[in-house]
C-alpha cells in the first residue's frame, strides 16, 4: 500500500506522521520502551496537542528483535493470534549520550536519541535500519488509521520469500498483500501467504500480523522494504544468523518446527483426479495397472466425487458408485496402499448435515445471527467455525468414522476465500481470521490423525496455509495449468515457500488442468518425483502414464524406483529438517550464498544438501543450468563436470541434470518397490569425488525417523578410509568414477560402469581402500 507521492510528498488524502524522537525511555525485565512524539520536544509546552509513537523493543530468543510499534494503545486488537514461542533470552541494554542499544545474542538495535533512527547489527555488520520518516503513522482522510515501517535495503540486496508466490523469485520491486486467495499458480494471488522474507544479505522480517500485510519491496521507496497494516499498532521481528539456514531456524523455532512425516508419504500417489468418471472398478484397474506394470505406489487418493456432487461436505461415500466403501478400502491396502481423501471445510445446503450444523451453532454467522452462505464453489455452502470446540469436535468426529473406515490422510482442500462480515464464536476478529482460519483448519485435522495414528504416521495434502502451517505437512501447490509456463511457476511458488521454512512441498504432476501433452507429463514427472512429496492429480484428465503413452510408463516407472532407493537420504533430510526448518527443497542461494549467480536462479533447486535438480522447461529437451564451483556428477549418467559455470545440455525423457556434490557419501537403499523399508539394511554408499583431507559425514536414521549411526569418509592423496556405524548388514561402497584401486583392507571389490564396487560384510565397520 503506497503512502508517499515520489520521494519528498505524502500521497494525497493522507497524512504521515513519523516519530522525530526519543523523548523518554524505561527499561524492564522484558526489554526496552521508547516514547517517540511526532515532533521534536524543545520546550514543556510541546508535549501538548501532539501524537506519540511508543516503540517496544525485545527478545523472545536471542538473535531475534521484536519491534512493537503503536499510537493509540486502547484501540488494539489482538485475536487471533500466531503461536510464538518465547525462551526468555539474556539481554543487554546500553545507554550513552546519543544511543540507546538493545542486544540479544549477537544481534543490536542501536537506536539514535536526538532523531528517530534505528541500525539492526549482527556481529557488528550491518543488516538493515529504520531511518528518519521511515516509521510512521498515518491517517486517512477518512481517518482510517495505519502503521508503517521502511526499513533499508543495501545495494545490491535482493528480498525473498513472503509465501508461495508464483511471481518472480526475487521480489523487490513487487508490491504483495497477504491475502489468502484461490488464484491459481498463474497470478500475484497466492493460497499460501507468509509475511516473513529474508535477505541475501543474511537476515529475515516476520511481520506479526495475521491479517492483510501489504508489502511494497524496493517498489514504492526503491531503497526500502515497506510494509504496513491497518490499525493502531505495527508487530514485527528481525531475525539474524551466521546464513540464512541459521535464520530459517531462528524462524522456525519461533514459529514451530515441522514435524517429521512418514516414509510412506515419500512414495508415489495417485489420485482420481477432480471431475473425471470413476468407481471402483476404475480405481481397482488403475491400480491394477500400476502393480501390473511395475510401478511403486504407495497412495491412492480419492478426489471430490467420492461424496456425491451438491453435498460436499457429507463425508458419505456415494453410494451409487461406491457401495461396499469397508472392503473396497481394506482389498486397496491389502495391496499395500495407503488411503487419502479429499475434504473441505464447507458444508453444502444439499448435505444432511447443514441442518445439523446450523442448528447447532456450528457454521459462521453474520452479525444479524443469519448463517453466512454464499453459492460459489457449492451452492448454499456454510463455513465451518473452527473457533467453536464444539463445532471442531462434531467436524473431527465426522473424520474419525473415515479413519475406522481405513482413511490414513486427508486432503484439506481449500480454506481461503474466507469472508470478513461474519462473527466467531470467540470473538475473534474476522479481519485477522481471514487468513488465519486455514490455521484453525488443517491443526484440527492434523491433531485428530495424530490422535488416532501417532505423531509420525500423520500427513496432510494441505492447500492453504499462515504462518505455522509448516507443522501441519504437507502442502502442495494448488491449480495448475499444464504446460511449461505453469511448470516454471510452480517450482518458483515452492522455492518461495521453503524459505518460510516449510519442509515439505508437493504440485500436480503434469499440471491440474486439462491438455497436459506426453511430452510435458514425462517432464513434469521427472521434477514431480524428484519433489520431496509425488502426487498425479487433475481436473478434466486421469493421470496414469499409460494414457500418454508406454515411455511415459517407462519414465515414471524409472524415477519412482529412483526415489524409492533414494530414500535413506531423502528421509534422513526430513529428519534434519524436524531439527532446523531448512527444507528439503532449497533454492540455490541456500546452499550457496556466497555465488553470487545463485541469488537469481529460480528454474533449479538443490533436494537436500547433495543434489541439485534441473528439471527441463521445454519440448526440445534442452536445459541451461548453473554449478557452482566443485566438482560434480550426474547421478543418472555418471559425467562428471567442473562447476562455477553455466552448462547447456540436451537429455531424453530418461535424464536430466541431476547433479551430485562433490565430497559427497549418498546412501541408496536396497528397495524400489515402496517408500517404507528399513533404511539401515543392505544399504549401497556412494561417494562422489571426494576432497583431499577433507572428512564427510552423513547420518544413517530408520524408517522411523531415529538415528542409527553414521558413515563418515576420509581422502588423502593416496588412500580413502570409510568409517560406518549403526549399519547392522551387509552393505557395499561404490567409487564413483574411481575404476582402479590398488588394494582394500577388507570386502570384495569388482569393476562396474559406475567405479569400483566392494561388498562388505556385517561388522566390517572400517576399510582402507589404497588408490
Amino acid at each position: 500500500m503506497k503512502f508517499s507521492n515520489g520521494c519528498w510528498m505524502d500521497k494525497e488524502g493522507y497524512q504521515v506522521k513519523s516519530p522525530a524522537e526519543v523523548y523518554d525511555w524505561k527499561q524492564d525485565k522484558n526489554g526496552l520502551t521508547l516514547y517517540a512524539p511526532f515532533q521534536k520536544i524543545n520546550h514543556i509546552g510541546q508535549t501538548l496537542d501532539g501524537g506519540v509513537m511508543t516503540i517496544e523493543l525485545s527478545s523472545p530468543m536471542e538473535n531475534i528483535i521484536r519491534v512493537r510499534a503503536y499510537h493509540h494503545a486502547g484501540s488494539i486488537v489482538n485475536e487471533p493470534a500466531f503461536l510464538l514461542k518465547n525462551q526468555e533470552p539474556v539481554i543487554a541494554i546500553k545507554e550513552t549520550d546519543e544511543h540507546l542499544t538493545f542486544g540479544t545474542g549477537a544481534l543490536e538495535a542501536r537506536v539514535k536519541r536526538d532523531q528517530w533512527n534505528v541500525q539492526f547489527t549482527y556481529k557488528d555488520k550491518a543488516l538493515t535500519s529504520s531511518d528518519p520518516r521511515s516509521m510512521s503513522y498515518v491517517l486517512t482522510d477518512e481517518n482510517e488509521p495505519y502503521v508503517r515501517e521502511q526499513l533499508s535495503l543495501d545495494v545490491g540486496e535482493l528480498i525473498y520469500g513472503l509465501g508461495e508466490r508464483f511471481t518472480p523469485f526475487v521480489k523487490n520491486g513487487q508490491v504483495v498483500d497477504i491475502w489468502n486467495e484461490d488464484g491459481g499458480t498463474g497470478s500475484e494471488q497466492t493460497y499460501k501467504n507468509i509475511p516473513f522474507y529474508v535477505s541475501n544479505k543474511g537476515y529475515g522480517v516476520f511481520v506479526n500480523h495475521p491479517e492483510n500485510v501489504s508489502f511494497e519491496i524496493a517498489s514504492e521507496k526503491v531503497s526500502k522494504s515497506q510494509f504496513s497494516v491497518a490499525g493502531e499498532c505495527l508487530d514485527y521481528y528481525v531475525i539474524a544468523g551466521d546464513d540464512l539456514k541459521e535464520v530459517l531456524h531462528h524462524y522456525t523455532e519461533l514459529t514451530g518446527k515441522p514435524p517429521l512425516v512418514p516414509s510412506w508419504s515419500f512414495g508415489l500417489w495417485l489420485s482420481t483426479s477432480f471431475l473425471t468418471s470413476y468407481d471402483e472398478k476404475t480405481v481397482n484397474s488403475f491400480v491394477d495397472e500400476m502393480i501390473e506394470r511395475d510401478i511403486p505406489l504407495d497412495v491412492f487418493h480419492f478426489d471430490c466425487l467420492w461424496m456425491k456432487e451438491l453435498e460436499w461436505c457429507n463425508f458419505e461415500w456415494d453410494d451409487r458408485v461406491f457401495p461396499d466403501p469397508i472392503n473396497m478400502l481394506e482389498r486397496l491396502k491389502e495391496k499395500g496402499l495407503k488411503i487419502c481423501v479429499w475434504i473441505n471445510p464447507y458444508i453444502g445446503q444439499k448435505s444432511p448435515l447443514f441442518k445439523e450444523a446450523a442448528d447447532q451453532g456450528f457454521l459462521l454467522k453474520k452479525a444479524d445471527g443469519r448463517v453466512w452462505q454464499w453459492d460459489k464453489w457449492q451452492a448454499g455452502m456454510g463455513l465451518v467455525d473452527f473457533t467453536n470446540p464444539e463445532a471442531t469436535k462434531w467436524y473431527t468426529d465426522k473424520l474419525d468414522t473415515l479413519i475406522d473406515m481405513g482413511v490414513d490422510s486427508f486432503k484439506t482442500d481449500f480454506g481461503e476465500r474466507i469472508p470478513v462480515d461474519v462473527v466467531y464464536t470467540d470473538g475473534s476478529c474476522p479481519y485477522k481470521m481471514h487468513n488465519y482460519y486455514t490455521q484453525l483448519y488443517n491443526e484440527s485435522v492434523f491433531n485428530l490423525l495424530n490422535k488416532r495414528l501417532g505423531e509420525k504416521q500423520s500427513v496432510l495434502f494441505a492447500r492453504s496455509a499462515t504462518v505455522g502451517g509448516q507443522t501441519l505437512p504437507v502442502h502442495w501447490g494448488g491449480d495448475s495449468l499444464s504446460n511449461y509456463s505453469s511448470m516454471a511457476e510452480t517450482l518458483r511458488g515452492g522455492l518461495s515457500l521453503s524459505l518460510g521454512g516449510f519442509a515439505y512441498w508437493s504440485h500436480d504432476i503434469g499440471g491440474f488442468e486439462t491438455g497436459s501433452t506426453p511430452d510435458l507429463y514425462k517432464r513434469w514427472t521427472q521434477f514431480g518425483l524428484l519433489s520431496s512429496h509425488s502426487r498425479y492429480h487433475g481436473s478434466g484428465d486421469y493421470k496414469v502414464p499409460w494414457l500418454y503413452d508406454e515411455e511415459a510408463v517407462e519414465v515414471t516407472r524409472q524415477f519412482t524406483k529412483l526415489k524409492c532407493r533414494l530414500m535413506p537420504y531423502l528421509f534422513s533430510k526430513a529428519v534434519e529438517a524436524t531439527k532446523t526448518g531448512v527444507p528439503m527443497m532449497r533454492p540455490m542461494l541456500l546452499e550457496f550464498s556466497e555465488d553470487e549467480t545463485c541469488h537469481y536462479l529460480d528454474r533449479q533447486y538443490m533436494l537436500g544438501d547433495s543434489l541439485l535438480v534441473a528439471p527441463i522447461f521445454n519440448e526440445q529437451g534442452t536445459v541451461r543450468y548453473y554449478l557452482p564451483k566443485g566438482e560434480w556428477t550426474n547421478l543418472l549418467t555418471n559425467n562428471k563436470v567442473s562447476g562455477e559455470r553455466w552448462i547447456t545440455e540436451t537429455h531424453d525423457y530418461h535424464s536430466l541434470p541431476l547433479m551430485v556434490k562433490e565430497n559427497t557419501i549418498l546412501v541408496f537403499g536396497h528397495e524400489d518397490a515402496t517408500a517404507t523399508y528399513d533404511f539401515t539394511k543392505d544399504v549401497s554408499l556412494h561417494l562422489f569425488a571426494l576432497k583431499d583431507s577433507e572428512q564427510t559425514e552423513t547420518m544413517v536414521v530408520n524408517e522411523s525417523g531415529e538415528r542409527m549411526g553414521s558413515v563418515t569418509a576420509l581422502k588423502t592423496e593416496s588412500s580413502i578410509t570409510v568409517k560406518t556405524d549403526g549399519l547392522t548388514t551387509d552393505y557395499s561402497i561404490v567409487l564413483r568414477n574411481v575404476h582402479s584401486v590398488q588394494s582394500i583392507s577388507t570386502g570384495r571389490q569388482q569393476q562396474t560402469a559406475d567405479g569400483i564396487h566392494i561388498a562388505l560384510d556385517a561388522g566390517e565397520n572400517e576399510i582402507t581402500i589404497q588408490l
